[in-house]
C-alpha cells in the first residue's frame, strides 16, 4: 500500500465550514510559504464560496487572491471547487461562459479541479469536464455522498463507472454532511477501488462526529487521499484534524511522509487567527461541537450555519430545532436531493418558510420551484406529480438537461459590464454575482482614483494631513 496523501482544506473549506468563509487574504499570506513547504498532495483554497464572499464581504478581487496563491505556493497543487454547470454562482450558465471560466481558472494558476454537481446528474457536469481536460488541468470528479432510500453504494459505484468514463483523473467521495459511517465507507472505497482504477480521494466532515473514523476505515481500504484541516480550523462543522491523521498513521504502512513539527509551525499560526475569530464573534462556538442529530437531518456544516443566520434574522433562533426537522421532510418531496451547494440553500430555505409561516409551501421560493420544476436537473427520485403541480401550477417540467435551453451569452455579458472591465476575468465575477461584482468594481474604482490622486498631489507637492 502506497503511502496516504492529504489535502489541506484550510484556506478554503475549513474557514468556510466555521466562519462563513471570511478569512482575508492579508489573514493567509503571512503562512503560505510554510504550507508550501509541507508536501501536501494538494492545497484546496479556491472555489466553492471564497469567490461569492471575496467580492461580497470581504472587498477583494478572488481572481488576485489566487494569482497571489499560485505565486507564493510554487510548489504546491492548487485545487479548487467547482459546481459543474453553476460554476461558483447560483444558476446554470451557458455553456461558452463555463468554458470560459475553466480557461480563466486554469491560466491563473488552478491545477486540480474538483467538479461535482449537487444532483450527480452527469449531463450537468459534461461541459466543465471537457473543458477542464482541454485546459490539461486535472479532473477530480465527485460523487455527492449522501443518504437516502434512493441512495447505495451499487449506485454510486454505476455513477463512478461513468465518470471515469468521462476522462475523471481521480474520484472524490464528497460528503459534505459528514454521514458517510466509518464501515460504510470502508465498503464503499472498496467498491469503488474494484470498479474504477484512478484514485479515490475522501472529503467528509466532521459535525456528527464520524469523520476521523470514516477517514481510518477508508485509509484500510485503500483510499488514495484524505482531506483534513489544520487543528484550530478542524472538527465541528469543518474536518478531521491534519496533524492527528497524520499522528494515527505513523510508522504505519499508511504513513503519509508528512512532519508533525513542521505542521505545528501552521498550526500556531492559525491557532492566533481562531483566537481573534472567537473574540470578534466569527467562529461561533457552536458550529465547534459534535451533533450527532446531522444523522437525522443530514445537513451539512456550511448550511447548518447559514439556517442559524436566517432564523436570526427572522428573529426566530429559537424554532432552530423544527427547521431542522423540516429539512428531511422537504428534501423527500423534492426527490431526495444530496444537500450541497446549491441544493442545500434551497430546500434549508424552503423549510426555513415553511417553519417561520406556520405552514407547509404558503411561501415557495422562485429556488424551491426552479428545482421541483427541473432547473437545476434530474432529482435522484423522480417527483412525485401532485406535488410538483402544487408548486409549479401548470408550468411545464424540464426534461433535458437544463443548459440545452440557455443560448450563449458570454459576448452579451461583456457588452452589459463593459464600464467596469479593468481585466478580461472581470466579466467572470460579473455573471456569477452581477450588482455584488458591480458594486465591487465600484468601490476598486474608487479606491484607485483615491490612490492616483495622492501620488499627483505627492507629485506636486501636496501632502495629506
Amino acid at each position: 500500500m502506497a503511502k496516504v496523501k492529504i489535502t489541506e482544506t484550510v484556506l478554503r473549506d475549513a474557514h468556510q465550514s466555521l466562519i462563513a468563509t471570511r478569512m482575508t487574504m492579508d489573514e493567509m499570506l503571512p503562512i503560505l510559504s510554510t504550507i508550501d513547504k509541507i508536501g501536501y498532495h494538494s492545497v484546496e483554497c479556491w472555489g466553492g464560496a471564497t469567490f461569492d464572499a471575496c467580492l461580497r464581504f470581504l472587498d477583494e478581487d478572488p481572481w488576485e487572491r489566487l494569482r497571489i496563491l499560485r505565486k507564493e505556493m510554487p510548489n504546491s497543487k492548487l485545487q479548487m471547487l467547482f459546481r459543474g454547470q453553476n460554476m461558483l454562482g447560483y444558476r446554470h450558465y451557458a455553456d461558452d461562459v463555463v468554458e470560459y471560466f475553466v480557461q480563466k481558472c486554469v491560466s491563473n494558476g488552478i491545477d486540480i479541479i474538483r467538479i461535482f454537481d449537487a444532483l450527480n446528474d452527469i449531463r450537468n457536469m459534461k461541459t466543465a469536464i471537457k473543458a477542464t481536460k482541454k485546459e490539461g488541468a486535472h479532473f477530480q470528479a465527485c460523487i455527492s455522498y449522501t443518504i437516502s432510500p434512493v441512495h447505495s453504494t451499487e449506485k454510486f459505484v454505476e455513477f463512478a463507472k461513468q465518470l471515469e468514463d468521462e476522462g475523471a483523473d481521480s474520484i472524490c467521495i464528497k460528503d459534505m454532511a459528514g454521514l458517510i459511517k466509518p464501515y460504510v465507507a470502508y465498503d464503499l472505497v472498496k467498491a469503488l477501488k474494484s470498479a474504477v482504477k484512478i484514485p479515490i480521494q475522501l472529503h467528509s466532515h466532521y459535525t456528527s462526529g464520524l469523520a476521523s473514523m470514516a477517514h481510518l476505515k477508508a485509509v484500510e481500504a485503500g483510499v488514495d487521499v484524505i482531506d483534513t484541516a489544520i487543528s484550530p480550523l478542524a472538527l465541528g462543522t469543518s474536518h478531521p484534524a491534519t496533524e492527528s491523521m497524520v499522528a494515527a498513521l505513523q510508522g504505519t504502512e499508511y504513513d503519509t511522509g508528512l512532519d508533525l513539527v513542521k505542521l505545528n509551525e501552521v498550526r500556531d499560526y492559525f491557532n492566533t487567527l481562531r483566537q481573534k475569530y472567537l473574540s470578534n464573534g466569527l467562529l461561533d462556538p457552536k458550529m465547534l461541537g459534535v451533533d450527532a442529530n446531522t444523522l437525522l437531518y443530514q445537513v451539512p456544516g456550511g448550511m447548518l450555519s447559514n439556517l442559524v443566520s436566517q432564523l436570526k434574522q427572522a428573529g426566530k433562533s429559537d424554532q432552530l430545532e423544527e427547521v431542522l426537522k423540516e429539512v428531511p421532510r422537504v428534501r423527500a418531496d423534492a426527490g431526495f436531493p444530496p444537500l450541497v451547494t446549491p441544493s442545500s440553500q434551497i430546500v434549508g430555505t424552503q423549510a426555513v418558510f415553511n417553519v417561520i409561516m406556520g405552514e407547509r409551501y404558503k411561501t415557495v421560493t422562485k429556488e424551491f420551484k426552479g428545482l421541483v420544476k427541473g432547473e437545476y436537473g434530474k432529482t435522484p427520485e423522480p417527483i412525485d406529480p401532485d406535488f410538483r403541480k402544487k408548486i409549479i401550477g401548470d408550468e411545464n417540467p424540464i426534461e433535458c438537461r437544463p443548459a440545452d435551453l440557455l443560448k450563449p451569452e458570454l459576448e452579451t455579458l461583456k457588452k452589459e459590464c463593459e464600464q467596469w472591465i479593468e481585466q478580461e476575468e472581470d466579466v467572470l465575477s460579473y455573471a456569477m454575482f452581477g450588482q455584488v461584482a458591480t458594486k465591487f468594481f465600484e468601490k476598486r474604482k474608487d479606491k484607485k482614483l483615491g490612490i492616483d490622486s495622492i501620488h499627483a498631489d505627492k507629485k506636486n507637492g501636496v501632502h495629506p494631513v
